[in-house]
């Protein structure tokens, strides 16, 4: 599960980068398999800003899977926030400069990645000429042959169950924000109780829901179920394995962080 940071100024190239990479990278396993590489684009998550594409980043991180961050990265704590990620999630990480553009009053000012800095490393740098092609070998062992960062002992946590019941579990709580997004698309108002009736919540006589007090983006909501994931990861205990629990769990943790 490799993570490309790309970085640059508006213009520098940096979308046509990402596609070359994205089809330089992708490639049949051993094992019969592809290895699929997805391109998280900037403009695609506009309306999000920065919270939502740390979070579609953080949602298509896989064992197998490449993702490459296509986004100005201008800002040297952004790209610290995903450094963190990719130390979390165990994969190695690079950052692709993209020398040229220009700057915009939209667009904040660039800090330019230092190669000293562990978020910043391996830094590589594309050639300012679009006919030259990138240092593919050198990304590819960066990538590929390189030993991911250890995670910090004090966020290491221990597994919840067996990988198919995370798998289950984070399916399930994605769902459940999609229903609440869906909701109040369709006109549901602030006060109203927003049933939420998915696969896998079932299990009560009552309906499953929460009342939203107020409208909420898909990044208040995304961040809110990233930590109860990394909460339910850290009590094992808690739910029991019980899907249908901890599906209700997260309704009761959204709704008293919704207010």
């Amino acid at each position: 599960m490799p993570l490309v940071v790309l970085c640059g100024l508006p213009g520098s190239g940096k979308s046509r980068r990402a596609e070359e990479l994205r089809a330089a990278l992708s490639s049949k396993e051993e094992d019969g398999g592809e290895r699929r590489v997805f391109v998280v684009a900037e403009v695609a998550l506009a309306a999000g800003g920065r919270a939502a594409l740390r979070a579609e980043a953080e949602r298509v991180l896989s064992r197998r899977d490449v993702v490459i961050v296509d986004a100005g990265s201008e800002l040297k704590s952004f790209r610290y926030e995903l450094y963190c990620l990719s130390k979390q999630a165990g994969t190695p990480h690079c950052v692709l400069l993209c020398p040229g553009g220009a700057a915009r009053p939209d667009r904040p000012p660039l800090e330019p990645p230092d190669s000293r800095n562990r978020w910043d490393w391996p830094l590589f740098v594309a050639p300012q000429d679009p006919q030259q092609p990138l240092p593919l070998s050198e990304i590819r062992a960066a990538l590929f042959q390189r030993c991911p960062p250890p995670p910090n002992r004090s966020t290491r946590s221990e597994p919840l169950q067996a990988a198919d019941f995370l798998h289950r579990l984070d399916r399930l709580t994605q769902d459940m924000l999609a229903a609440l997004m869906a909701a109040q698309r369709n006109g549901v108002q602030p006060g109203q109780f927003v049933p939420v009736a998915v696969d896998g919540l079932s299990g009560s006589s009552e309906p499953q829901g929460l009342v939203l007090n107020r409208p909420v983006s898909l990044a208040e909501l995304s961040r809110l179920r990233r930590q109860f994931l990394s909460y339910a990861k850290m009590h094992p205990g808690e739910g029991d394995g019980n899907l249908p629990q901890l599906g209700s769990m997260f309704l009761q943790y959204l709704s008293r962080n919704l207010q």
